[in-house]
């Protein structure tokens, strides 16, 4: 009855005022009440008894203010409103194509380039929870590791069983790609895209990189590439007589190729040289690709007056039964 959001007529709550108005004037007409019966003595009363009726004298008047601010009320037409969402989500099919070649296994990224690379996407992935998205590994050749889904805790539990030497090793750009666009050219997303993230120059697969940025093209797939790796060298682990050994390793990306592919597909070409790095590119990526939500909001308004002038009306009723049974006067 009182969860009330609004007001038809929220103009007729000014007549409220009037209650405070004939409160003082009820005041003032019983502080100097005119005696209706003349005594010669009115020691006779002295000791009367107070009675109930007498106690409750002012109980009429309070209950004809009840009843005039319920009405009040009613006139100003309360209302309660009723809200609901009508959400519809486009999303976004992304695919992660990520390279498990030995080379990712140097420490100049923390702990090194691959559980960097996983752990910063698990984060990517964890805030589009309206998209599908696959994974892909690659390395001397490519597979699907998860195909398109928006079960993003079994992409997760999928990537931390991830690690390099699964596959034989070698840096085939052309075949991840071709593999992750393979997943995509279904799709009737909104958006169709590729993470691609590499630290290497394509010297393996059978598949040219930019014939299947042509494919990527063709299929409506943006690809975003993403080269892995400081500038220089880098320390590689590398297994001795003597167990690992740290060697400084020079730093090979083919940049170019990398450009050219995102160009092609209308992506973008970054660059990371450390975890944070990565992650300010992950974090635009989200930006750049955001899913379409429609929210479409009804709102159905109940009128509430009824329950105040059947109050008041019970009210006024209880009052005309007090006051000619209980409150009855002798003229």
């Amino acid at each position: 009855m009182f969860n009330i959001n609004t007001w038809a007529n929220p103009e007729y709550l000014y007549l409220l005022l009037i209650i405070p108005l004939l409160v003082v004037w009820y005041w003032f007409r019983h502080r100097v009440r005119q005696p209706e019966m003349e005594f010669s003595d009115t020691g006779i009363f002295d000791n009367a008894p107070k009675t109930a009726k007498s106690s409750l004298q002012h109980l009429l008047f309070a209950l004809r203010m009840l009843v005039v601010g319920l009405l009040i009320v009613a006139l100003a037409r309360p209302q309660t409103t009723s809200k609901s969402q009508d959400i519809s989500v486009e999303g976004i099919d992304i695919v992660l194509a990520l390279d498990v070649s030995s080379s990712m296994l140097a420490r100049d990224f923390k702990p090194d380039r691959l559980e960097a690379a996983k752990n910063i996407a698990k984060d990517f992935i964890m805030k589009r929870p309206n998209d599908r998205i696959g994974l892909v590994i690659f390395s001397g050749e490519a597979f699907t590791q998860v195909p398109l889904t928006t079960d993003h805790a079994m992409i997760i539990n999928v990537m931390r069983d991830i690690k390099s030497g699964m596959i034989e090793d070698g840096t085939a750009i052309g075949d991840g790609l071709a593999t992750a666009v393979s997943r995509l050219k279904e799709s009737d997303a909104i958006s169709k895209v590729v993470i691609l993230l590499t630290d290497g120059v394509n010297n393996s697969g059978s598949v040219d990189p930019l014939s299947a940025a042509e494919i990527a093209k063709l299929y409506g797939v943006r690809v975003y590439t993403i080269g892995v790796g400081s500038r220089g060298y880098a320390p590689y682990p590398v297994q001795t007589p003597f167990g690992v050994q740290m060697q400084q390793m020079k730093v090979q990306i083919d940049e170019d190729l990398l450009k050219k592919i995102a160009k092609e597909t209308g992506g973008h070409y970054f660059r990371a040289t450390n975890n944070q790095k990565l992650k300010k590119i992950f974090e635009e990526i989200d930006k750049l690709e955001k899913s379409k939500i429609n929210v479409q909001e009804f709102r159905k308004k109940y009128e509430m007056f009824l329950p105040f002038a059947l109050l008041a009306l019970a009210l006024f009723g209880i009052e005309l039964l007090l006051r000619y049974l209980v409150f009855k006067r002798i003229p």
